[in-house]
């Protein structure tokens, strides 16, 4: 009798734990690679070509809150903070692929509590993050708008163990195509519109069957760009655009989340708006760049609200024929 109400113990045990389990992942969401921020203000414009862009970008994000379903507090102050920074370098040729200046970009990335999820046990310590690379870029400049369109990887470079708090990796393949446009209201081009559409296609997580779902993400900025002249008025000594800008991203496919007993469970989708103002100047004498973006989410759901803040640094070499 005592054997048996032990096996009938240890059975309602695991029931009760998959019950918890199965409630559990089907609100639970997780990340993808796109980072939201990183694209604002003429969003949809290829730098100019035969140029080579070293930069040092500075991602931080602040939770506010954990929303629900229903948009609602289901967390208030979570306390939880991600930071990302690294080395970039983006070439721009004067190689044409049906009218577009062919152009590749890499980022060597790393991070510091990298997001995973819809969990607040995100600890990883300041660590090499997973890489993001675009192999193919292609841009075309009008006289009233640009157009872009690429391709980008992120490698799984980051550490990643499934279960683990201190991953500072998703551990998992991220393939991601994008397309945008910059649009002119005047011949000078210095009122612009622009939007940036990326589609994430994720594989599934390290040593696991878990699947990220499909991700959405729309970027730009509505701006305007000034010319600052030198004290004889005769050029320009730099470039100062300034503007609004905004950020949506939507859970396109459900995330696929592997449960014993009960297969495979799908969870809700997530959402998330944004919006904010961007700030960066050019300095024509020393080819050097430096831009500011500021953007307050709204409207989350089943995902984490708060604010993002995203400082550029770059340095631009010129191989353009004098």
């Amino acid at each position: 009798m005592k054997t048996k109400f032990n096996i009938q113990g240890r059975i309602k045990s695991a029931f009760v734990l998959t019950l918890l389990l199965v409630c559990f992942v089907s609100h639970a969401q997780l990340k993808g690679g796109h980072i939201l921020g990183a694209m604002g203000l003429q969003s949809g414009t290829q730098t100019p070509e035969n140029t080579l862009s070293v930069y040092v970008p500075g991602y931080f994000y602040s939770a506010s809150s954990l929303r629900n379903a229903d948009g609602d507090k289901s967390i208030a102050n979570p306390d939880l903070n991600m930071f990302i920074t690294g080395v970039g370098a983006s070439y721009v040729s004067d190689f044409k692929i049906l009218g577009a200046n062919y152009g590749a970009s890499v980022l060597l990335a790393f991070a510091s509590n990298r997001i995973q999820g819809n969990t607040l046990d995100s600890k990883s310590p300041f660590a090499l993050t997973d890489t993001y690379i675009v192999p193919v870029q292609l841009g075309w400049h009008h006289k009233r708008a640009d157009f872009v369109l690429s391709y980008q990887i992120y490698l799984p470079t980051g550490k990643f163990d499934l279960g683990a708090s201190d991953n500072s990796g998703l551990g998992m393949f991220m393939n991601e195509f994008s397309a945008g446009t910059t649009l002119f209201f005047n011949d000078k081009k210095t009122i612009h519109f622009s939007a940036l559409a990326s589609y994430e296609l994720n594989g599934k997580k390290k040593d696991s069957d878990i699947k990220t779902g499909d991700i959405l993400s729309i970027e730009g900025g509505l701006g305007k760009t000034f010319y600052m002249m030198n004290a004889e008025k005769t050029a320009p000594k730099g470039i100062l655009n300034a503007g609004l800008i905004y950020y949506l991203q939507y859970k396109v496919s459900n995330d696929k989340i592997p449960v014993p007993v009960f297969g495979t469970i799908e969870t809700d989708k997530d959402r998330i708006g944004g919006l904010g103002a961007e700030l960066n100047y050019y300095h024509i004498g020393c080819s050097t760049s430096a831009g500011f973006r500021w953007i307050a989410e709204v409207g989350a759901i089943n995902r984490f609200q708060g604010n993002t803040f995203f400082l550029t640094l770059a340095h631009v070499f010129s191989f353009k024929k004098k």
